[in-house]
């Protein structure tokens, strides 16, 4: 059985008959497009939580080229993707809409055919020469290289013919060792054909675990780090923190070849360039859980002539507003499926109406093989959750799944902590947090408990505040179909 093709796929075979520029034509060393349609450059690290760079006053993190990438434009502090979980999150990026609304709740799933994306808008409804490389996207299914480990996926993924993600694209590079991202961006660009504008999606694999690459400045001293609140200060936590940010600073010298890049060839005056982080770090409170170390990502946006140098903005930024903001910023409209609210007019420095809210959820994570009884909340976990500006309640549907870190469940942070944890030293808030089973619903007080660590949820004091966030997920629920019960009748 063949799925149903988006129109847009099609638009494209005409675009192409009536004209279109062949692949074989080099780039220009000047701007690739009009000032009407500028280049678009998608920087995205992996496992990046905000505040790990020195332009959020991190003083632990030193990354000079995009703190200056800071300076040049605009730094968001508070934008949250929709999944601490990078298939789903991704998937928001792209589509515009939750992971639930665009069918990605499964880790292993591809993304399905119908649904339009970012790539697919602008290539064919505002001219742009798109292209994907670096680290994979996760949104073809299993890749690859793990087909060995997923055989049955892989074949019933191929027999129905759902993989689809690289016919979005012009140029799709195959993944391979993340390295030489200036030399993977300088490969894109000389396929661009002359005077067309271009979208190009670069993926690093840096902070991703494991944590073995150094920055030019070598381990930082752990002894001297800042261990957040929602973790304890134990020796395995600081050096797991050293070594994660050490990562951090080795994207920082990437990024650096990739910004030569665009200068040296003369497209940094006319390129937006977004750099962001797809879910948070691999810690306890951060990828895979709902709170907000696992969805605030630092997100950096220069546009030169456009975007005022050196302004930041502390308004609600969702995943799912990525791709409007681009399709706007090139000129064309969002399809109407994009729940996600263009961002665009804060680029500009105009006024616009903020979000009240932004909404996250998970699902599986990794590989599929059924459930076990042992199954914890790092692989399988139904929650959804929604935060204002100084609220967050999160509806833990699987409450009684164990809490564990996805991928350092083996390092020594995670290890210290259970091990404090059996011998009845491990602080009281932490046994709650991470050795506890979970209430249905958790409330915080961000403005109060930054840290999340206090659950306010059925606090009289908080009844108005938790009926508002419970109709407003039940909301947003609805509208994406979502097939958990609501939390309100």
């Amino acid at each position: 059985m063949t799925p149903r093709i988006h129109p847009l796929f099609l638009v494209f075979g005409l675009f192409a008959m009536c004209g279109a520029a062949p692949l074989s034509h080099a780039a220009s060393n000047k701007p690739g497009a009009a000032k009407s349609k500028p280049n678009i450059l998608f920087l995205l690290s992996d496992d990046h939580s905000y505040p790990y760079l020195g332009a959020y006053g991190n003083k632990d993190v030193r990354t000079p080229n995009l703190d200056r990438l800071a300076k040049e434009g605009l730094r968001a502090d508070r934008a949250f993707v929709t999944s601490p979980s990078c298939v789903p999150s991704r998937a928001s990026l792209m589509s515009g809409r939750s992971p639930v609304a665009a069918r990605m709740v499964r880790f292993t799933s591809p993304l399905p055919p119908d649904v339009v994306t970012l790539p697919d808008v602008l290539r064919h409804e505002a001219g742009y020469f798109t292209g994907v490389a670096g680290r994979y996207h996760h949104l073809d299914g299993p890749e690859k290289k793990f087909a060995e480990r997923t055989p049955n996926i892989w074949r019933m993924i191929g027999e129905h013919e759902l993989r689809s993600f690289e016919r979005r694209f012009n140029y799709s590079q195959e993944p391979g060792e993340m390295e030489d991202f200036g030399g993977k961006l300088t490969s894109f660009l000389e396929k661009v054909p002359e005077g067309q504008p271009w979208f190009f999606w670069l993926n690093f694999s840096d902070p991703h675990h494991v944590w073995t690459l150094r920055g030019p400045q070598g381990l930082p001293d752990a002894s001297k780090l800042d261990v957040p609140p929602y973790l304890p200060d134990l020796p395995g936590v600081r050096g797991d923190l050293a070594r994660h940010i050490a990562e951090i600073e080795h994207l920082d010298a990437d990024i650096a070849d990739v910004l030569e890049v665009l200068r040296a060839r003369g497209l940094d005056e006319n390129t937006l360039v977004v750099f962001m982080g797809d879910n948070g770090m691999a810690f306890p409170h951060g990828k895979g859980a709902l709170h907000d170390p696992g969805l605030a990502v630092p997100l950096l946006v220069r546009w030169p002539g456009v975007v005022k140098p050196g302004t930041s903005t502390k308004a609600l930024i969702s995943g799912e507003d990525i791709a409007p903001t681009m399709i706007k910023a090139a000129g064309a409209k969002a399809p109407k499926e994009m729940s996600g609210v263009s961002f665009l007019p804060l680029l500009r420095g105009e006024r616009a109406e903020e979000r009240r809210y932004v909404f996250a959820q998970r699902g599986p994570h990794g590989g599929d093989g059924g459930m076990r009884p042992d199954t914890s909340a790092a692989t399988f976990d139904l929650s959804r959750a929604v935060r204002s500006d100084r609220y967050k309640l999160i509806y833990n549907c699987t409450p009684n799944a164990p809490v564990a870190p996805i991928d350092s469940a083996g390092q020594p942070s995670w290890k210290e902590i259970t091990a404090a944890h059996a011998a009845g030293t491990l602080e009281a808030k932490f046994v709650k947090a991470y050795f506890t089973p979970r209430p249905t619903y958790e409330l915080y007080d961000l403005e109060k408990d930054p840290a999340e660590m206090n659950n306010v949820a059925g606090d009289p004091t908080y009844a108005e505040i938790e009926e508002e966030l419970k109709l407003a997920l039940a909301e947003k629920m609805t509208l994406d179909w979502d097939f958990l019960p609501l939390p309100v009748r």
